[in-house]
């Protein structure tokens, strides 16, 4: 099984061989980055890739680590055997069967996504060490042990809200998402929007980075946010003299899809008055 990237996702040659890398050692590939680069993304196509289904776990912050594995609905039971009914007899008609479980019993490889697992209480990753490590877990209600029939590729996805402990980051392959260059988000741009023209692309990404690069910004603005922004730009049918027309310091046409703090407004804001102020 070798990742090569997809016809809709460009995969720089690091993030090949990290992929490749986890895929070889069996081992969890933990994935960071700065929110909106593509990394729940990536796993989808690591799925598409390779032709294997994909089960996908979404972690908030109220998510426990025993619901990957399962979860025992004691209140139905004995709602059951006050009403007498016969399901009651048998445990495992109220075992719940969690993303994990799903994915250990699958009859063929699967690819299992762990999407963001930052947002969750921070030993979270520590009560997964062991299921993930040997894959299998008991299951203290029924008397089973749980074993994978196949070890699953799994990716693990962080926004870096939380610091993860030092014994679930040694059990994984890491690879970070670095922002992509001009050249390639050129590139991504193209694969969404092909035959866009190139004095519009040139002249948003120039504006695009130019507003990354901006000292004090709160939230820059990610590779999702440039494609939306580059989406209302043509149905709005602006033209590349619109985007030069107020010099770097203005705010952007529709610039909503890139700012999104009030603070990164007023900043740009700021700016505005102080070019005004210089007789710019």
């Amino acid at each position: 099984m070798q990742f090569k990237g997809t016809d809709a996702y460009i995969a720089t040659e690091e993030m090949q061989v990290a992929v490749n890398a986890a895929v070889r050692l069996e081992r969890p590939l933990l994935v960071k980055g700065e929110p909106g680069t593509g990394k729940t993304e990536l796993a989808r196509q690591v799925a598409r890739a390779l032709g294997l289904p994909m089960i996908e776990w979404h972690i908030k912050s109220t998510t426990k680590a025993q619901q990957g594995l399962y979860e025992y609905d004691a209140v139905s039971r004995l709602r059951d055997s006050q009403l007498g009914d016969a399901r009651v007899h048998d445990v495992k008609n109220y075992i719940r069967k969690g993303k994990l479980w799903q994915a250990f019993e699958a009859t063929g490889k699967v690819v299992l996504l762990i999407d963001e697992i930052d947002k969750a209480d921070i030993e979270f990753p520590n009560d997964l060490l062991q299921e993930l490590d040997r894959m299998e877990f008991h299951v203290y209600e029924t008397g089973e042990t749980v074993v994978a029939r196949q070890r699953p590729i799994v990716i693990i996805t962080s926004n870096n809200e939380k610091e993860l402990p030092d014994a679930f980051l040694r059990r994984c392959f890491f690879h970070f998402i670095r922002f992509p260059d001009a050249d390639t988000l050129r590139a991504i741009v193209e694969m969404h929007y092909p035959g866009l023209k190139g004095a519009l692309v040139t002249a948003a990404l120039t504006r695009f980075f130019e507003i990354r690069e901006t000292p004090g910004l709160k939230k820059k603005p990610s590779t999702s946010e440039v494609l939306d922004w580059l989406r209302l730009l043509m149905a709005e049918d602006l033209s590349p003299e619109d985007l030069r027309r107020e010099g770097g310091a203005a705010l952007p046409p529709l610039h909503g899809a890139l700012l999104k703090t009030e603070q990164d407004l007023a900043l740009f804001e700021r700016l505005m008055f102080l070019n005004r102020g210089r007789g710019q």
